[in-house]
């Protein structure tokens, strides 16, 4: 198994290309100026940052941090948080999740601090759902297969014993397919972790798709659900479930 403490990683589709470039070790991809995508991001006692970058025609997504590490019984002294987002990739993938892929991860303990290198591919052929169900060309059906899409792929990532804790409609990217269909892809692993109290679990990251894609209706809502629980949209299962989350936002919205 691989570990990241122990060795850089390098997807192996990715090495000939970053080698041609310089690129291929830590030291190359962290002394890169480039243009930061947003604010940097600085708590947790050190920084991180994103950057785009174009190699040999391709995009990537580099995120470099300093000492921005998180803790946990595993790990009590702290480790990168790029850490467990790139853990949380190889563990999705190999759980045949469409999450996004990992192109280079490494890590470097010294006097400057712990810094971390993490970077991917750019799903530059692809949308988040939101800006997708804002497109004025998406009619009903398209919403409907849009819609249909995302609760399978909330069903395959809970089916396989994970829950994404931030199931954000930005965070769901769709692209279409031939037939008229979608396929999806899952970015924003960090705080992935097992399913462990059943529907309750299941219910988080299906209240935040909710709350967080304001714009559908009851009609469509029930499309997602349906599909989420292989169910038909009049479905009695689909009720208990609409009752489920209405419940969790009342309590949330309570607090």
């Amino acid at each position: 198994m691989y570990s990241f403490r122990i060795r850089d990683y390098i997807a192996d589709e990715d090495r000939p290309l970053l080698e041609a470039q310089g690129l291929a070790g830590f030291d190359a991809l962290w002394a890169l100026e480039l243009p930061m995508v947003d604010e940097p991001n600085v708590d947790r006692g050190g920084w991180s940052a994103v950057c785009r970058l174009e190699i040999g025609g391709r995009g990537f997504f580099l995120k470099r941090q300093c000492n921005h590490l998180t803790r946990s019984v595993s790990a009590p002294f702290g480790e990168p948080t790029l850490a467990r987002e790139f853990r949380n990739i190889a563990r999705c993938r190999a759980r045949g999740l469409p999450v996004v892929e990992a192109s280079f991860y490494a890590e470097r303990r010294g006097c400057g601090g712990v810094r971390a290198v993490l970077m991917t591919h750019a799903l530059d052929e692809w949308r988040d759902l939101l800006t997708s169900l804002d497109d004025a060309r998406v009619d009903g059906v398209r919403r409907h297969k849009l819609l249909a899409a995302c609760g399978a792929l909330a069903r395959r990532l809970h089916y396989a014993g994970l829950i994404h804790c931030c199931f954000y409609p930005r965070h769901i990217f769709v692209r279409e397919i031939a037939g008229g269909g979608y396929e999806t892809r899952l970015i924003d692993l960090e705080k992935i972790r097992a399913l462990v109290f059943g529907w309750r679990d299941r219910v988080k990251d299906l209240e935040q798709f909710q709350r967080h894609t304001p714009i559908l209706d009851a009609r469509e809502e029930r499309v997602w659900l349906s599909r989420y629980l292989d169910r038909a949209p009049n479905d009695p299962e689909v009720d208990i479930w609409i009752d489920r989350l209405l419940a969790r936002r009342r309590d949330k919205d309570s607090r």
